[in-house]
């Protein structure tokens, strides 16, 4: 059993649910065997009607709280969730992202006894994210490029190195020191996504605290996105990063993405796949062409963004300028 300063921490998972499928179940069962345990697992499901509480009856500690797809917001949701745990750290994860052994939990608590360089306290710990069987062969890579094998606990005075990386964390799977948590307001109430990081920003920035990569916590969870999802989710990304120039503005962004597809294209002439390239080069135009349009979505007419956006129902709610 695991500790942290000197007494055992009490561990909520809460994970926003849409559409239920084999998946979440394989993540219920997952959840179920880990070392550390779990008091309580907390579910916020999106449009009751695709929920069948028969179908986990069987699960342990399972508390259901439904909302509408226009209630639903990724920073507000998961808020609500938050407020429905009373434990030390909250686990918040997707539908869709699976454990990879019985140590996920075990090892997302054990981040939060590191500090950073400065004596920075750890008030976020993200979990490292394996390709699933079926993931392409340049996207095997981008998840080697975004989550390497070494653990890393990320401060202010990384910015000069590590620039927009260094607010990079994913709620995919991401634990939180739930009493900082509320007493920092939370996620961003509103927002298209991107919530983790605008968290780890203002954490960062503000308020001089610290991020954890755990690399020994691992999650199961990737993509197959063709050209036009990333061109969509970029342009997502940027408009998240439009509305929060607080945190993101001053960074550049685009030099990371650069040197991924160097990386990236090196790495498949290693692999002796160099015909796969184009295809990678074409993706990231499309991701940068989606970045750029998104950084500038308030010039925008609204049809052209409705046309451009993964989250269509955000825009239902919050008119452009």
């Amino acid at each position: 059993m695991e500790e942290i300063r000197g007494e055992q921490k009490t561990v909520d998972v809460i994970i926003p649910v849409y559409k239920p499928d084999e998946t979440l179940m394989r993540l219920f069962h997952r959840l179920e065997e880990q070392s550390y345990p779990i008091r309580k697992i907390i579910v916020m499901n999106t449009e009751k009607s695709y929920w069948k509480d028969s179908d986990y009856e069987h699960v342990k500690n399972l508390e259901v709280h439904h909302v509408t797809k226009e209630e639903f917001d990724h920073g507000g949701t998961r808020n609500r969730g938050a407020g429905y745990s009373k434990a030390d750290i909250m686990v918040f994860m997707t539908d869709d992202a699976v454990p990879a052994d019985k140590n996920l939990i075990s090892a997302l608590v054990k981040a939060f006894l590191k500090t950073g360089k400065g004596g920075e306290k750890v008030v976020m710990a993200y979990a490292r994210q394996l390709p699933n069987q079926d993931c392409a062969l340049a996207e095997q890579y981008t998840r080697s490029f975004n989550y390497p094998s070494e653990s890393r606990v990320k401060t202010e005075a990384d910015l000069k190195e590590l620039g927009i990386k260094t607010f990079f964390a994913s709620n995919v799977c991401c634990a939180y020191d739930r009493s900082l948590f509320l007493e920092a307001g939370g996620f961003t109430k509103t927002t298209i996504f991107n919530e983790d990081m605008i968290y780890a920003g203002n954490a960062v920035r503000y308020r001089g605290e610290a991020v954890a990569y755990a690399a020994d916590a691992k999650v199961i969870h990737s993509h197959n996105y063709g050209c036009i999802a990333q061109f969509k989710r970029n342009f997502d990304l940027a408009v998240s990063q439009a509305d929060h120039p607080e945190i993101f503005g001053g960074i550049r962004s685009e030099s990371e993405g650069i040197r991924l597809v160097k990386k990236t294209c090196i790495w498949l002439v290693k692999q002796k796949k160099p015909w796969l390239i184009p295809g990678v080069i074409i993706k990231s135009g499309f991701k940068y062409m989606g970045y750029l349009m998104g950084k500038r979505y308030r010039t925008l007419p609204r049809r052209l963004i409705l046309s451009c956006t993964m989250n269509r129902s955000y825009w239902g709610k919050h008119k452009t300028e």
